[in-house]
């Protein structure tokens, strides 16, 4: 849409999965060729739990099938049933062809069992692949536990892979905090965190070791700054012991999130589902799973997901809000809305909470909602709003019908952000659809089009005001550009249909604007309708 309005709700691959041939099973039974066949049909339509079941019924018909164990195996992992992913890495184990990430699993399986053997059993198995990037780490979290030997030893040599000498130096520094080197661990975390969400999950994993330990003045200096989860930690403190199990979970959960910004893979879901076995207690390996899940076309999984984040923990507000998120991305707006209001509503709702449902009702065309609130964080923000709180309430009052009131918050939008394209666009063009300021409103066009000359939306506003100011000519390659840039926007069909009309091309128009129809709703669509039947 030309006037849209940013909705501001807000790696690495470490194993490539090779193609997986069709299993064998059809020559077996019907029974197993129709469970298989269940399985893949469920697993393409993210019913996980439909799937992981279907994998187990055809791995009982087929258990030496090494294709139909490694897609049960992958599944079992997506799907979080454990046991199955255990039984297919087994027999994928037996026949020497098991996933190398399948160690992790056993790691974090001995990580919650308290079991060292089996733990130190594991890492040795990681040391022959891909994951021996996460060997040092592990190797200096059994010594915590053990108690005995010298912890960092492993940590001086994780060899020349840089993401195992990063894994490393953030272990080392949580490692000297759970032991009681206060003031070296400090200091060595110091040195690893950035300003990124390693860094927060970092300060987050060494306050709560440092609350563990009783040394609360040192974790609260760590929680700084307004994110959901720090403010929540530094106002409940929640202290963790040093373990495998701590140290595994928050190990596989930081590589996870290194991962989270690219398409979810098998990765994505080993080192989740493995940082939750070893520690069914990291919400923030919840918030990363349905992400990924989410991501992977399993939306029910993944809200289910957020569903097990406990009120109390500290990633809640995260899980409120990523629920509102998935669902309103899941084109689920009365689910999504709902969830919005109850986050907005909260006792401990932040200004992010607040702005997520106001963006909620502005996507919806319900601007009188959305004033009050975008009005709420102007007033809360004080000195600090800028154009973009303006730009969000001047919309919101130009969808609830009151033109003047939008045009003054707009109009300090403008003054606060005189070269924002987003601004001199929404501006510009609502001038024109009101036929005010119309000189200015196209040199607003032209300089927003001089900034992202590639934007659809504003290419097509800039046609429309020359359109609208009898400069047919000039509008009319401007909207076709708009039109081939973004041909599912309605807004910009029937333009590019107005303009053909009054050129005189009425089977371009009438065509332009059955397209624009396709996409079109409510009042538009009428509108469309009646263009196709009669003409302007």
């Amino acid at each position: 849409m030309k006037r849209s309005v940013p909705l501001f709700a807000t790696a690495r691959a470490l194993a490539a999965v090779p193609l997986i041939a069709a299993p064998a099973v059809a020559a077996g039974s019907v029974d197993t060729t129709a469970a298989y066949a269940r399985a893949r049909i469920a697993e393409a339509a993210g019913d996980l739990s439909t799937s992981t079941r279907a994998y187990t019924v055809a791995l009982d018909a087929a258990p030496d099938d090494v294709a139909l164990a490694l897609r049960a195996y992958r599944e079992g992992v997506r799907g979080g049933d454990m046991a199955l992913a255990d039984r297919a890495a087994a027999i994928l184990t037996a026949r020497g062809v098991a996933p190398k990430d399948a160690a992790l699993l056993s790691v974090a399986k001995a990580a919650q069992a308290n079991d060292l053997p089996a733990a130190r059993t594991a890492v040795a198995a990681l040391n022959s692949g891909p994951m021996r990037i996460f060997a040092p780490s592990l190797t200096a979290w059994i010594a915590v536990q053990a108690g005995q030997g010298d912890a960092l030893a492993p940590l001086d040599a994780p060899g020349t892979d840089v993401v195992a000498r990063r894994l490393a130096r953030e272990t080392r520094a949580l490692v000297l905090l759970a032991t009681g080197s206060t003031a070296p661990g400090l200091a060595a975390l110091k040195a690893v965190l950035g300003n990124d969400q390693a860094a927060q999950d970092n300060r987050l994993a060494a306050a709560q070791l440092l609350v563990g330990r009783g040394e609360r003045a040192a974790a609260a200096a760590l929680l700084t700054g307004d994110a959901p989860a720090i403010v929540a930690l530094r106002t409940r403190p929640e202290g963790r012991a040093a373990s495998l199990s701590f140290g595994a979970s928050h190990l596989f959960a930081r590589v996870a999130s290194d991962l989270a910004l690219g398409a979810p893979g098998p990765m994505s879901f080993t080192l989740t589902r493995a940082a939750l076995r070893a520690d069914p207690r990291n919400d923030r390996a919840r918030l990363l799973l349905a992400g990924a899940l989410a991501k992977d076309d399993a939306l029910d999984a993944a809200l289910a997901t957020l569903a097990d984040i406990p009120a109390d923990s500290i990633h809640a507000r995260a899980a409120a809000a990523g629920r509102a998120q998935l669902l309103a991305e899941a084109d689920r707006p009365a689910d999504a809305l709902a969830a919005a209001r109850a986050a907005a509503a909260a006792p401990d709702a932040t200004s992010s909470d607040v702005r997520r449902l106001a963006d909620l009702y502005l996507s919806e065309g319900d601007g009188a909602a959305a004033v009050p609130l975008y009005r709420s964080l102007i007033d809360r923000a004080g000195d600090a709003a800028d154009g973009t709180d303006w730009l969000q309430l001047g919309a919101a009052l130009d969808r609830a019908g009151r033109w003047p009131e939008a045009r003054a918050a707009l109009d300090r939008a403008l003054a606060m952000s005189p070269d924002d394209p987003l601004v001199l666009n929404y501006l510009g063009y609502s001038l024109v659809d009101h036929g005010e300021r119309l000189t200015e409103a196209q040199a607003m066009l032209e300089r927003a089009a001089a900034r992202r000359p590639d934007d659809p939306a504003i290419v097509d506003s800039l046609g429309w005001a020359l359109f609208r100011r009898g400069q047919p000519a000039r509008a009319l390659p401007l909207i076709e550009r708009a039109a081939a840039a973004s041909p599912g926007d309605p807004e910009i069909g029937e333009h590019l249909g107005d303009v053909y009309w009054q050129a005189g091309r009425r089977y371009e128009a009438r065509y332009a604007w059955t397209a624009a129809r396709v996409a079109a709703e409510g009042e538009v669509s009428a509108r469309l309708d009646r263009k196709i039947a009669d003409g302007l």
